[in-house]
């Protein structure tokens, strides 16, 4: 996992909270080299955010949801207090946020075995169906409960969309269709989600290697970091 950090001591005032797994870590690094001010980071890693990770006690609470994990629960509020609050419901800037868009935990291999036809394949009107979207919003349903409770606090809230590497542990297949299911589930919260696919995918959908962290499977560099980082400046925040 990257480390978790926060940068609002950089000149200005902090522009956005930024939260999420590991693929958080190039987006905060790019805003740290253009010196633009934030507060945040990686809170933990991608499968972290998908079941259930909110604490009951922080459904109803005038300050908004609470973290179960104490470790991502000291960082996140020492990330608020950054800001001057002491919950999300006070945040007065942007989150940026990449919670349950780890596509490729959500499409490992062995978890959609049952569902192949003779020739080894998840078929196509399978990932179409209903069955299987079900099957992925129950797989990220926590994520999903964070953006609800974001969306009832009327936060702006935007979400990049992962790189798109397919590492061998998980079904390239599973990772788009599952990846648009996440993607319309946050939409219908009112989440702006942040689309590059165009901008750093070849003919196959998958992630060109100038966008891609060198030394590993899953992450993208800071090249890709700074294409997201200039997406969110257009977007004002």
């Amino acid at each position: 996992m990257t480390m978790p950090y926060s940068t609002t001591t950089l000149p200005g005032p902090a522009r956005f909270l930024l939260l999420g797994d590991s693929h958080a870590g190039c987006v905060g690094q790019a805003a740290r080299q253009a010196g633009l001010p934030f507060a945040g980071g990686p809170v933990g890693s991608g499968r972290d955010f998908l079941g259930p990770f909110l604490d009951d006690r922080g459904a109803g609470g005038e300050d908004g949801p609470v973290f179960r994990d104490a470790a991502a629960r000291r960082l996140v509020q020492g990330f608020l207090a950054e800001l001057g609050v002491t919950g999300f419901a006070g945040l007065g800037v942007p989150l940026v946020c990449t919670f349950g868009l780890s596509a490729h935990t959500v499409a490992t291999r062995q978890n959609w075995d049952i569902h192949r036809d003779r020739h080894g394949a998840v078929p196509e009107r399978f990932l179409r169906s209903g069955l299987f979207a079900d099957l992925v919003r129950a797989g990220v349903r926590g994520a999903l409960a964070f953006y609800e409770r974001t969306a009832a606090l009327g936060l702006r809230v935007l979400a990049p969309l992962p790189p798109q590497r397919v590492p061998g542990m998980s079904d390239p297949a599973v990772f788009f269709a599952a990846q648009d299911v996440v993607g319309a589930e946050l939409a219908a919260r009112g989440v702006e989600i942040v689309d590059l696919r165009d901008r750093v995918t070849d003919g196959s959908g998958r992630q060109r290697s100038v966008f891609c962290a060198p030394d590993d499977t899953i992450h993208g560099n800071l090249a890709f970091g700074r294409l997201v980082v200039a997406e969110l400046l257009d977007r004002a925040l």
